[in-house]
């Protein structure tokens, strides 16, 4: 773990922060529709960017897998296009050093 992850893992703003986007990422679980993935992606968009103080993203490896799953052939242009969104305000967020750093993530 990075030395500037663990710094922030003892700051309770950035577990708070965390929390939020574990309860948005909760959202995806119970998701039985097309139109529930958008829902999803939007309170997801309202997490990340209620928090744009904190560079690095909390549970970003299930964020990218979600995303992942929301690009699928079979689901509707829309839910790519919000999922697509999503990337672009991550990808704002994190800036080129992080992107550097989790590319593996979000490929």
């Amino acid at each position: 773990m990075d030395p500037e992850e663990l710094e922030l893992q003892n700051d309770y703003r950035y577990r708070s922060y965390a929390a939020v986007i574990e309860k948005a990422l909760r959202n995806f679980e119970s998701s039985s529709e097309w139109a529930d993935l958008i829902s999803s992606l939007g309170k997801l968009n309202k997490a990340l960017q209620t928090n744009l103080r904190y560079s690095l993203l909390p549970k970003r490896l299930i964020i990218g897998k979600r995303l992942a799953q929301c690009l699928h052939p079979a689901l509707p242009s829309g839910v790519h296009l919000k999922a697509l969104e999503t990337y672009e305000v991550i990808f704002k967020i994190i800036g080129t050093k992080w992107l550097a750093k989790d590319l593996f993530i979000y490929r």
